[in-house]
């Protein structure tokens, strides 16, 4: 059991088997399954994916925006290269597929149960999943758009002038900040939608 928890990629593999385990018991237990089961069953997985995706893609900006902004200034500047060279690097590669993920299975999910058209009208009964998804699709363009170019740069992932990269840090962290303003009104709008909406 141990050699399984010394390895984050074995033990993400022990979780998924486990899960396919509980399925295929829950399963044989239950029979056979309906055309329209297997449909809600396709959208709880979908569903079940977005947020998996989405507790890493905010895990990881409430991570950034709570522990690692504020606690750079506290480290010593020779232990500094330890956070930028190494654990930022890998945060954002997570960060940013996380965000993909998300805005993908959030999407395929939206055309499933019919209410990817509420992206354009936000018509009622889904006012609030518009709302939601529209904040996240800003989320997922300051990522990728703003947050991830600027940061290749605040971290040396591409060489630029030191006045360049103090730039870019910045406007790394304003843009992550407002991400981090509008996932409170995004998840917000997500849950309100499986509650009957706003």
């Amino acid at each position: 059991m141990g050699a399984i928890f010394q390895s984050l990629g074995r033990t993400v593999i022990a979780g998924i088997v486990l899960l396919i385990v509980i399925l295929g018991i829950v399963g044989a237990l239950s029979g056979g399954v309906s055309v329209s089961a297997q449909h809600a069953w396709m959208a709880f997985l979908l569903r079940w994916l977005h947020v998996l995706s989405g507790i890493m893609w905010i895990g990881l900006l409430w991570y950034f925006n709570f522990v690692q902004i504020p606690s750079m200034p506290k480290i010593p500047d020779e232990q500094k290269p330890a956070v930028s060279k190494v654990i930022a690097p890998t945060a954002l590669f997570w960060f940013r597929w996380a965000a993909v993920a998300t805005m993908v299975t959030g999407l395929v999910l939206a055309g499933m149960n019919g209410y990817l058209g509420s992206l354009l009208t936000f018509s009622r009964p889904f006012t609030a999943i518009a709302i939601g998804m529209w904040l996240g699709l800003i989320m997922g363009f300051n990522v990728w758009v703003i947050i991830w170019p600027n940061q290749k740069k605040a971290l040396g992932i591409v060489q630029v002038e030191a006045a360049e990269k103090a730039k870019a840090a910045r406007v790394a962290m304003l843009a992550s900040r407002f991400n981090t303003m509008l996932s409170i009104p995004m998840l917000y709008c997500m849950v309100a939608q499986q509650n009957n909406g706003l």
